[in-house]
């Protein structure tokens, strides 16, 4: 959506400080001996005391009220009672809802207690990269740069990015033009950002994949050469200067 008065801009705040807070209380929440399923009621019970409304459930009919992947799993996972979370595990939860009629989107990857597999380079990268593409958008930048920004990025830190997850437009639905923000230079897409278009922007970076394959449960995405994957996601409004940065409670980049 576009930014035209300031109630969208309220309702844009709203929204998003809805699904921020709630994946940082998870984030906090989550430790090694519980299960997905715990974590995410945990988040479910969040959102509802604050009015807002799972996007996944709401437009999918997505099994979950926040997507909660480990390890392997790239993106969209299930939450399950049988999925018990170990030390050191790979974590990744993201977490968008709808809000009086305002949707709003954030995700994060970290490491569950101590990172006895050695994940958090690649969370590192993954923060480092968000931040730098976040800090390189304004109105009127082509969205293939800040695509090939973030795998220039990542290809310096030696991991890849995966070509067929990525950000979005998003305000009025979970997922509006532009539709394709990927984490490479996309010599198709001649797309600009615009000012005051709210947008999700995210990466996606991987230690060894570069295409994410659904599972047979329909849902749950894994690497097409397996390995590890981190994501990081804020929700924005795009201006003449620095973003605004919607989802900032979350504390992705702490």
């Amino acid at each position: 959506m576009s930014i035209t008065t300031e109630s969208e801009l309220t309702g844009m705040k709203k929204a998003s400080e809805a699904v921020a807070f709630t994946l940082k209380e998870m984030r906090n929440y989550a430790q090694a001996g519980m299960t997905t399923k715990q974590l995410d009621d945990y988040g479910g019970q969040i959102l509802n005391d604050l009015g807002a409304k799972s996007a996944p459930y709401l437009t999918y009919g997505f099994p979950g009220w926040t997507c909660i992947s480990v390890n392997n799993e790239f993106c969209h996972g299930i939450p399950s009672d049988k999925r018990i979370l170990n030390e050191g595990d790979l974590i990744n939860i993201d977490v968008s809802a709808e809000l009086d009629g305002f949707w709003s989107d954030n995700g994060g990857s970290f490491v569950i207690g101590t990172d006895v597999n050695q994940h958090q380079k690649l969370v590192q990268a993954s923060k480092e990269i968000l931040q730098k593409a976040i800090s390189n958008i304004k109105g009127g930048v082509r969205i293939s740069d800040i695509g090939f920004l973030m795998e220039t990025e990542a290809k310096k830190r030696g991991y890849k990015v995966i070509k067929n997850l990525t950000g979005h437009g998003i305000g009025r639905s979970l997922h509006e033009a532009p539709h394709e923000i990927a984490n490479y230079r996309d010599k198709f897409n001649l797309t600009r950002f615009k000012k005051n278009s709210v947008v999700a922007i995210e990466t996606f970076i991987a230690t060894t994949s570069t295409i994410a394959e659904t599972l047979q449960d329909g849902w749950t995405m894994v690497g097409n050469k397996g390995g590890f994957m981190a994501q990081h996601e804020h929700t924005i409004v795009v201006t003449d200067g620095q973003p605004i940065i919607l989802t900032a409670m979350n504390e992705i980049w702490n």
